[in-house]
């Protein structure tokens, strides 16, 4: 009876341990895990160039420290632009908005030194309206050159991998007066690129290509004039043109030179008042 109860006693110690030594790793790891810090996150979906406000952000919860940029005061973020979107529930980082104090719309998403030039193009050149912010494009000008003679219109890339700020319509009015819709794009050029564009815009015809946005890589390419498009590589060269026959004169017979006129000497004869001439025949020739 003792031994029975002594095994009993036994059991039940070794399971108070085993469940002793559970409660203190659950309640070593609960003592170890992250503490969270308040950010402030987006309550609505913030598009490019809008100023935020104090009902467009909420707080949330980040787990563990928090990363260089966060936003932790709705203070620091409200009255700034964006210049990067910024969808719901997601943190409000710096970098994703204008400086204090430079507002919202298109001139907060300039990058120091940049420039916004607007083109205008229709929905045909503007690649089917499938440009949006953020991609990259080639800038492509058509037209004819002054004094070119008969070449016709050429076509040239003249900007490469530009990136596009804003893509919409600005009303203006046709030869009526009446108002119409005119596609307008916003590329962020240098201030040389934007003077290339003005130039083109003015005397040119605008088209837009689009790229791969992680294509970095500069095409040479010489541009191309409306008669290389007619010409045929296969076309036979032209004949050549023949060259010139000398001509040789017929060989004359030979003449002797006629024999030189005899030489005289010619005296005059004073002999009073009468007055003569003499000729004699030169020495050599007696």
């Amino acid at each position: 009876m003792n031994r029975r109860l002594s095994s009993i006693l036994f059991v039940a110690f070794v399971v108070a341990a085993l469940s002793s030594y559970l409660v203190y790793r659950v309640a070593k790891t609960t003592s170890q895990r992250p503490r969270t810090n308040p950010i402030i996150v987006a309550a609505r979906n913030l598009d490019v160039g809008a100023v935020i406000r104090a009902a467009d952000l909420t707080t949330g919860a980040w787990l563990g420290p928090l990363p260089k940029g966060a936003i932790v005061s709705k203070d620091a973020a409200v009255g700034r632009g964006v210049v990067s979107a910024v969808y719901q529930g997601e943190p409000v980082w710096d970098s994703r908005l204008a400086p204090l104090g430079a507002g919202g719309g298109l001139a907060a998403t300039i990058r120091p030194g940049m420039r916004a030039c607007a083109v205008r193009v229709n929905e045909v050149v503007g690649v089917g309206g499938f440009v949006a912010p953020g991609m990259r494009v080639d800038v492509i000008i058509s037209g004819t050159l002054p004094g070119s003679g008969d070449s016709g219109p050429k076509v040239k890339t003249l900007l490469q991998n530009v990136e596009v700020l804003s893509a919409g319509t600005n009303l203006q009015r046709d030869n009526g007066g009446k108002p119409v819709q005119v596609p307008v794009v916003n590329l962020l050029v240098t201030p040389d690129q934007a003077e290339l564009l003005s130039l083109a815009s003015n005397e040119t015809r605008i088209q837009l290509v689009l790229r791969n946005p992680l294509d970095k890589a500069v095409a040479k390419t010489p541009g191309i004039a409306l008669a290389s498009l007619f010409s045929d590589g296969n076309t036979p060269p032209p004949p050549p043109k023949p060259k010139p026959v000398a001509i040789r004169k017929a060989a004359l017979p030979h003449v002797d030179p006629p024999p030189p006129a005899p030489r005289s000497y010619l005296v005059e004869v004073i002999n009073g008042s009468k007055r003569s001439e003499e000729k004699f025949a030169a020495p050599d020739q007696q």
